[in-house]
């Protein structure tokens, strides 16, 4: 790429971003000007954009941490690997079979992140959620079978008030606390209408090779088509797609 293609003050941004990481997830003003070369009007302007593109928070004392949207995007850049790869046969699957909408959700600390989505030829499309969406954890099936699979998830989700988005949605912390252990009995959960009226979808998890809850496969669609035998059928081939990308990534990280 040419210099002519490439804008200064981008880039000057995209290395201060670069000095956070896990082990250090809040950086000073005067840690930035030391590390980066740059004086500190310049890294307190570049910074102040992005506090105000809501990209990164500043707190009383002046320091700086990486806020949501930041971590939306990279669980969408992680996904666009081997895990997005591997899934996408099963999401097309699924849905060239039912003609409802396939999806494949990773967590994050604000909810369940859409990372790729596959619609059928169904005339109802779940229009609601697309790439990028963030779902409760306490509503939708995607979302419940995380906090069921994750214990700090889940945790956090059981202590945090519940909102209500239909009058399907479970907002009483016992009850949730209950689903969760008949989402882990059932190897995956079925939602009618929790989180958009009319549309149900069923859920189950992509697991690491040590069990942990890395991802879920779900379908959504008419909620007429996700009860008796045809929610099973719904359910049974999920569980089956979720287990299948499962021993996939198993064989991957081996």
């Amino acid at each position: 790429m040419s210099e002519r293609e490439t804008v200064g003050s981008v880039m000057r941004a995209c290395a201060l971003l670069g000095l956070f990481s896990a082990a250090r997830p809040v950086v000073t003003l005067a840690e930035m000007a030391t590390e980066s070369g740059l004086n500190k009007p310049t890294v307190h302007r570049l910074m102040s954009t992005l506090v105000e593109a809501g990209w990164v928070d500043r707190d009383a004392q002046g320091a700086y941490s990486i806020r949501m949207p930041l971590f939306v995007i990279a669980s969408a850049a992680l996904a666009d690997g081997d895990l997005r790869a591997l899934a996408r046969s099963d999401l097309e699957a699924l849905a060239g079979r039912f003609g409802d909408t396939a999806f494949l959700m990773l967590p994050a600390d604000a909810g369940a992140v859409v990372v790729d989505r596959v619609q059928g030829g169904r005339s109802l499309q779940v229009t609601g959620i697309g790439v990028g969406t963030v779902l409760p954890f306490h509503a939708a099936a995607g979302p419940v079978v995380m906090a069921a699979y994750d214990d700090a998830i889940g945790r956090r989700m059981l202590a945090s008030p519940a909102e209500a988005y239909t009058d399907a949605t479970v907002v009483d912390p016992g009850s949730l606390e209950a689903r969760l252990a008949t989402v882990r009995r059932d190897g995956g959960t079925v939602s009618h209408g929790d989180y958009l009226d009319g549309v149900s979808a069923v859920a189950a998890p992509v697991l690491g090779r040590g069990g942990e809850l890395v991802a879920t496969l779900s379908l959504g669609g008419p909620s007429s088509d996700f009860r008796d035998a045809a929610g099973e059928e719904r359910f049974t081939a999920v569980r089956e797609a979720a287990a299948r990308l499962t021993r996939s990534l198993e064989i991957v990280s081996a």
